[in-house]
């Protein structure tokens, strides 16, 4: 399948990924919750195994796990769908207890036996036997703990940054937030390092505040009705120098030093409070309901978007819609004319999935989702589905 990216595709990967260089170490992966339903699905495969004809076209005999690697991905090499990784899991729930516990150096080896196919894992011990490298497969269980060197079930680092940069409020709640009020010598940008000013209400508590630009509207693509306020994320900045005597005609601003940006701060953006770092364990799988939305805009200045952008959805919590969901993307059929005919008439062709979506943060009424794979470009108005 071709992937379509957008200009810039590298650049903006490279920011996503610096901004969690400093976010700290991740939750341990045996904290990944599984549902019954999940539980359910692997055990039923594991009593038979998945058809060959659910497979990858190209699926390995044996793949070794690498460091790098996601569930989502080694998923991919083997079924056709990468999504349904319980399947995965349960075929062969004896050893792999948990599917979040998967680590680099594990071999995964693919037995097929009467139209049916498992999985069987081993451990790559090259270099640790006396017969100069053989390597030698053999099942085992690999016991959890408190060390996070399993693999990820998607690729985490594109959305971290995001899961407290991208804000949707139900109302414009910014209009009495702490506001940037000049800049040092009068500058009108502010980049890293560099002092602000502002007014309003701190926390004479809390030091560090995250910078957002004037809230916009999201509106609902088909019905135009509003479905909340995104506020873009600027950066973040530190409180230096606490101000003085707030609304007297002594009124001493508060000092900001600008410690982050992803976008040069001005006069007028609003701060707010960073909240604790958090980190959400993500698990695939389909919504249990039918779903039919559409994408309400490419998160930043994009036009379009590609693979591994975040798009925002028009549908929230009170929709059904849950962290880990994953959505079909669809192409809407084009209007050709029919000239096999004399009367050459107009008519739509049918609309054509093309590309996964993957839900990483969930508000009311909003959504955001990571673009996995996509064939054409990416445009507000388009439609999702469940898989």
């Amino acid at each position: 399948m071709t992937q379509w990216r957008p200009q810039g595709f590298s650049t903006i990967s490279a920011a996503l990924a610096a901004g969690l260089l400093s976010a700290g170490p991740l939750m341990a992966a045996g904290d990944y919750p599984i549902t019954s339903q999940q539980r359910q699905t692997a055990q039923q495969v594991a009593q038979t195994g998945v058809p060959i004809s659910e497979l990858a076209a190209n699926a390995p005999d044996t793949y070794t796990v690498k460091s790098g690697d996601t569930l989502w991905a080694i998923s991919g090499l083997f079924l056709k769908s990468p999504w349904r990784w319980p399947e995965l899991w349960g075929m062969n729930t004896d050893q792999i207890r948990n599917p979040h516990l998967i680590y680099p150096g594990q071999v995964l080896i693919l037995v097929k036996s009467d139209g049916r196919a498992r999985l069987q894992v081993g451990r790559n011990v090259a270099g640790d036997n006396a017969t100069g490298g053989t390597v030698k497969l053999s099942p085992r269980v690999r016991s959890s703990s408190l060390y996070d060197g399993s693999i990820a079930a998607i690729p985490q680092h594109l959305i971290e940054p995001f899961l407290n940069e991208a804000v949707v409020l139900g109302t414009n709640e910014f209009e009495t937030a702490p506001r940037v009020v000049s800049a040092q010598e009068n500058r009108v940008w502010m980049s890293k390092g560099d002092l602000a000013y502002a007014r309003g209400n701190f926390d004479p508590n809390l030091t560090e505040y995250r910078v957002f630009r004037q809230p916009h509207p999201l509106l609902d693509p088909v019905t135009k009705e509003l479905l909340g306020y995104e506020a873009p994320y600027v950066g973040t900045a530190e409180v230096t120098r606490p101000g003085a005597n707030a609304g007297t005609k002594e009124e001493v601003p508060t000092t900001l030093t600008i410690t982050l940006v992803r976008q040069e701060v001005q006069t007028g953006d609003r701060l707010a409070p960073v909240p604790p770092r958090g980190y959400t364990s993500y698990v695939p799988h389909a919504p249990a309901q039918p779903v039919d939305g559409r994408i309400v805009s490419i998160y930043g200045d994009a036009v379009r978007a590609g693979q591994n952008q975040i798009v925002a959805l028009n549908k929230g919590a009170r929709d059904g819609l849950e962290r880990g969901h994953v959505l079909a993307l669809w192409h809407s059929g084009r209007v050709v004319r029919d000239t096999t005919t004399d009367r050459k008439e107009e008519i739509k062709l049918p609309d054509e999935r093309h590309g996964v979506l993957f839900v990483f943060q969930v508000f009311d009424r909003v959504s955001y989702a990571l673009i996995l794979s996509v064939q054409e470009p990416v445009s507000p108005g388009d439609r999702f589905t469940q898989p």
